[in-house]
């Protein structure tokens, strides 16, 4: 180890990690802490004003404004209890991640000194400057004003010594220019739609709402050595670096024992997570060396979308205090598996059922089945649109390698709901099914008790798995806001709800009784929809033909994928929704093709830098040593013995030459594409010529890099490697 890595190690180990000490109270006494849930609203707020506010949150009703200076009120009150000396509109802008500006409750008290201050209006909106952040030119510079507005069905938070109020994020002219305004017009729309199919099975069901359960994916490194590869730090993976003899191939870091310095910094993480009311509840070793995940248990979509991207910073800021530094890109090492953030979602009424989930009764079950082919129709009709929702230049590493989804839309059902629609599909009869439940399973061991057995298997080359009373949208990227699926899912799934209830409906009109009308429509359905359904390998090349025979999306270019948010279908669907328009999404789409530019962008320029700067510098250095080693051989041994003992240096000196030499080459062949790009107006256009021409020539400079790595005395070689990278001590 060169001397330089050496000291970078030895400070990473030395820098002692915060102990957390365990709480005297149980988490359920310490949960939501700092959060302005129910129980606050109830203590802080007067009897009418919460009522109203519940209702609100609970019933989709009109907020008034009138009550919000009573809100503010109490709200500040619990606050500064809390210590708490300044406030934050707090939003989800185009950026995937989150942003805030702090003011402090103060104002002028007309006597020369201040007073505690916080007003119904400070609560409801505020104005941040709407062209400073990604708005596909709906803003521009002299046309800055946006506004932030209050969400009061994600409760308000503390973060040290800020009360953070989740908002919405619109601009001037009022379109949305966040993730979040979009996701709540989504959930409403699914909302509506599936309370209306309710109706067929329950009259009573008054709301649906949608479940999100994500799996949040991360790697951690050691600070020191994070902060010794400009790489990580300016770009989030390595673009460089050649496997460790040793990484996963093993398959003994899965499921392990999790190292002393990371189970110190997740019992840090997760008990301010639970004061953040994030109900954080699995933990494990992924199959990655250094690759870990975190689970919290289902909640609303719209509060789990909140709690991941507060869990993310979460993430990054408590890292620190134990040495490391998190990774969330989807493909931080090459070789191993990368990162996702598997979307488990469903739906659920508010009397308590899981509309996803088999029955006890055979209408319960006809009601199941009705809710996953409508499911399985959305996802049919809008493949494309999906993949598009979790594409990125980030995400584009992960897909297909790695036991993570391939880049093609499909969903597996598992043998017994497959069985199940097949013989709907060929029934002639008008009859109701019945599901078995978990089965049994006794081994031949007498102190095992029996087992229950899931009626479906899993597969984990599938993007959009059926897993027993949900499904797992498993390509969603580690980093991504989960928003950007959802919005998809949830909109494209109302618009198939609102089409079967027209469909059934014309028949019922007609005089078919309802159940007939219902499995006629589902029957028809399930035809459609069959080239979605796959339960085979999605890793395997016929997959990928089949896959294109049968009509599904098959593009792997990210900027050509984006297409697919201004398709006609695509178009008609948010607007007849009521989720976006037209406008907003060319906007949203300008902004995703300007972001994968500059990703590749900043990408080839840290590698144009490192290897101009580190790593052909090094490599001749130790050119020059081993020319040097063959003259000083030759005064030693001359004629035939100099030549057999000179070999094999003269051989390093020729490859280290015409490595050296492509890759400043192809270094300069790509400053060059990347000129040419930047001269194309069209942001589409341009983002398909950094896919298409500067994003293969990284991966071709990286191959001589990585094969120098190998050569290249490791005393000389200046960037930590894969081996130190990977393993936590």
């Amino acid at each position: 180890m060169s001397k330089l890595r050496f000291r970078v190690v030895e400070t990473a180990f030395k820098k002692k990690a915060i102990e957390v000490p365990t709480p005297a109270e149980r988490p359920s006494e310490y949960f939501a802490k700092y959060v302005f849930n129910r129980s606050k609203m109830f203590k802080y707020l007067p009897s009418k004003v919460y009522e109203k506010l519940v209702d609100a949150i609970d019933n989709g009703s009109t907020l008034d404004r009138s009550i919000a200076a009573d809100v503010a009120a109490g709200m500040k009150k619990w606050a500064m209890e809390m210590g708490v000396t300044h406030y934050t509109h707090w939003f989800h802008p185009l950026t995937e991640g989150s942003a805030e500006k702090h003011d402090a409750f103060i104002e002028h008290d007309g006597k020369g000194g201040v007073l505690e201050d916080f007003s119904g209006k400070l609560l409801v909106q505020q104005e941040p400057d709407a062209s400073s952040f990604p708005n596909g030119g709906i803003r521009n510079t002299f046309e800055a004003r946006g506004y932030t507005a209050w969400d009061p069905s994600s409760p308000a938070f503390i973060v040290d010594d800020t009360l953070c109020i989740p908002t919405i994020f619109i601009s001037y002219t009022g379109e949305s220019l966040d993730y979040k305004a979009p996701l709540l017009k989504a959930l409403r729309a699914v909302d509506k739609a599936a309370v209306d199919v309710c109706h067929y099975f329950n009259p009573d069901v008054k709301k649906v709402f949608s479940y999100l359960g994500w799996e949040q994916e991360y790697f951690l490194v050691d600070e020191g050595l994070y902060a010794a590869r400009p790489d990580l730090l300016l770009t989030g993976r390595t673009l460089m670096g050649h496997d460790s003899a040793k990484n996963q191939q093993l398959e003994d870091h899965y499921f392990g024992a999790i190292p002393t310095r990371v189970a110190s910094f997740m019992k840090d993480l997760e008990i301010e997570a639970l004061k953040l009311g994030i109900p954080v509840k699995t933990r494990h070793n992924e199959v990655a060396p250094n690759q870990f995940e975190l689970a919290p248990i289902f909640e609303e979509c719209n509060l789990a979308v909140d709690h991941n991207m507060l869990i993310m910073a979460l993430m990054r800021k408590i890292s620190r205090r134990h040495g490391f530094r998190v990774l969330l890109h989807e493909k931080p090492f090459k070789g191993v598996n990368g990162s996702g953030k598997h979307n488990n979602w469903s739906l659920g009424t508010d009397t308590g059922l899981l509309l996803m989930a088999p029955g006890k009764t055979q209408e319960d079950n006809l009601r199941f089945i009705t809710f996953v082919v409508n499911t399985l129709m959305a996802v049919y009709k809008h493949n494309g649109l999906l993949k598009a929702s979790i594409s990125s230049a980030t995400n584009a590493h992960r897909l297909g390698a790695n036991e993570a989804p391939p880049a093609i839309i499909s969903s597996f059902l598992g043998k017994q709901l497959s069985q199940v629609l097949e013989y709907i599909e060929e029934s002639k009869k008008d009859e109701l099914i019945s599901f078995a439940g978990k089965q049994g399973m006794k081994l031949d061991i007498p102190q095992i008790p029996e087992l229950m057995i899931d009626n479906t298997d899993r597969n984990r080359t599938s993007p959009f798995a059926f897993t027993g009373n949900r499904f797992e949208f498993r390509a969603v990227g580690s980093e991504a806001n989960c928003s950007s699926a959802m919005i998809a899912l949830n909109t494209a799934v109302a618009e198939q709800l609102i089409v079967f209830k027209k469909d059934v409906d014309a028949l019922i009109e007609k005089g078919e009784p309802k159940v007939s009308a219902i499995l006629e429509v589902i029957r028809k359905y399930i035809k459609i929809c069959k080239p979605i359904h796959f339960d085979g390998n999605g890793y395997s090349d016929e997959w990928k033909v089949e896959a294109a025979s049968r009509g599904l999306d098959c593009e792997t270019s990210v900027p050509v994928i984006f297409d697919n948010y201004l398709k006609p279908e695509t178009i008609t669907m948010f607007e007849t929704a009521g989720v976006m328009n037209h406008k907003e999404l060319e906007a949203r789409n300008e902004v995703k093709w300007e972001t994968y530019t500059k990703k590749i962008q900043i990408e080839a320029r840290v590698l144009g830098d490192l290897a101009m700067n580190h790593i052909v510098p090094v490599a001749t250095q130790y050119q020059t040593d081993l020319i040097n080693n063959v003259y000083k051989m030759k005064d030693l041994y001359p004629g035939e013995k100099w030549e057999k003992l000179s070999g094999k240096n003269m051989e390093l000196i020729e490859e280290i030459a015409d490595r050296t030499a492509y890759i400043k080459e192809h270094v300069d062949t790509m400053v060059e594409a990347r000129k040419v790009a930047n001269k194309i107006e069209s942001e589409r256009e341009k983002a398909i010529a950094y896919h298409d021409k500067i994003a293969p020539m990284l991966e071709e400079i990286r191959y001589h890099i990585d094969k120098l790595e190998l050569i290249v005395d490791n005393q000389m070689w200046t960037l930590p490697k894969y081996r130190e990278l990977l393993f936590i001590r």
